[in-house]
């Protein structure tokens, strides 16, 4: 989740540059195991603030496991890769809406918040710098391929993405190491920290060394069961409104044995058909003066809805088999600070092996002191 908004742009001019792009995407007729590589497409100097960036679109395993086509950015630095390959960094994106384009990975021009977008391509840049490939997916539905509303905060396919992807850019990049490690903000902290827990199984052949998650989104499924019908206006609660739409909206998507029309009102079905294919600014802009109580019918607490939230989105808090940087701003609103704690409680109840900077910016805000410990953590994978 980031709400760093940013002043206007041409909405006219970036709607046709992102419709050109995303109009030349067309999946293969039959699908290839996830993993499998559709096109790889290099993009001019300076995309994302680099050289040698290219879009790859490949195959994923999708919520029912069946591969579905996604893509996103892969990044390689200048000049002579190491012994052993360029080591990756996966890196997931926060929060960006639900529709085709809108993670911004492979078609930045059709990402909301283009100021946004510009300080995630400074941070793209450090790592290239630093000697790292960039493996950035978009995830599931939010990339050059129409497969419906993005499947927002369902942890797995923020994971599968981001490793089938790893698989598909060493596929077509030999010059690629199999050593690797996740780093996301927000929704991306949360999809970072999936894929820690999952890549052991998913992915042995790879070499993981760990995760950095930076304020990530956690235990948002504990609190969504106090929603309902008859919850006043709250406006904290209504405020966030736009992530609740897309996460009901994402759990529509992959969970249709939920019925999730069922605990929703009139209003609240039609707003879920109608926010399925836009980004997250114009889905902030439509849900501007609705209350959560406009759009449920049942409380969020009955199940199977209760269950389902909690296989959907929720952040693993054992089993992990590499070490964890978890970087939280205390004075972070958007996941309210409250939640950061929880989570970094759960992890040191459970023996985790994680390391903790607390900051006190905005959301997603990275101080100097979250610098050097990111700094010396990605020293330590080299090593």
């Amino acid at each position: 989740m980031n709400l760093l908004h940013v002043a206007g742009r041409s909405m006219l001019a970036v709607a046709v540059s992102a419709a050109a792009v995303l109009a030349t995407a067309q999946a293969p007729a039959s699908a290839e195991p996830p993993g499998s590589v559709i096109s790889v497409t290099a993009q001019p100097d300076g995309w994302h603030g680099v050289s040698g960036g290219s879009v790859i679109e490949y195959w994923m395993s999708g919520s029912d496991g069946t591969p579905r086509p996604a893509s996103g950015a892969l990044l390689i630095p200048e000049g002579t890769p190491p012994p052993g390959g360029w080591p990756i960094i996966a890196y997931d994106h926060g929060t960006s809406g639900l529709g085709m384009g809108c993670g911004g990975m492979s078609t930045p021009e059709a990402a909301p918040f283009p100021g946004m977008q510009g300080r995630q391509d400074l941070l793209l840049k450090r790592l290239v710098s630093q000697g790292f490939a960039v493996v950035a997916p978009d995830y599931l539905g939010l990339g050059t391929f129409d497969t419906g509303p993005h499947p927002y905060l369902e942890l797995r396919t923020e994971a599968t993405a981001t490793i089938d992807m790893i698989r598909a850019a060493r596929a077509t990049h030999p010059e690629l190491s199999s050593t690797w490690a996740a780093f996301g903000i927000s929704q991306g902290g949360q999809a970072a920290l999936g894929t820690g827990r999952l890549q052991s199984t998913y992915a042995p052949e790879l070499d993981f060394r760990g995760t950095i998650a930076v304020d990530p989104e956690s235990d948002v499924e504990k609190l969504l069961p106090l929603a309902g019908p008859d919850v006043p206006p709250l406006p904290l609660v209504d405020d966030g409104l736009s992530f609740i739409v897309s996460i009901l909206a994402g759990l529509r998507e992959a969970r249709p044995d939920i019925a999730v029309d069922q605990y929703l009102s009139p209003l609240g079905r039609s707003l879920l058909d109608e926010v399925g294919d836009m980004c997250l600014d114009r889905i902030i802009e439509r849900v501007d003066g609705l209350t959560i109580g406009d759009l449920l019918a049942r409380p969020l607490a009955e199940e199977p809805m209760r269950t389902a939230l909690t296989e959907y989105m929720a952040v693993p808090v054992r089993g992990y088999d590499a070490p964890i940087l978890v970087l939280a701003n205390a004075t972070d609103t958007v996941v309210p600070s409250p939640l950061h704690g929880a989570l970094i409680a759960q992890l040191a109840a459970n023996g985790v092996d994680f390391r903790t900077v607390i900051g006190t910016g905005e959301h997603g805000q990275v101080d100097e002191r979250m610098w050097a410990a990111i700094d010396a953590f990605l020293a330590g994978m080299k090593s």
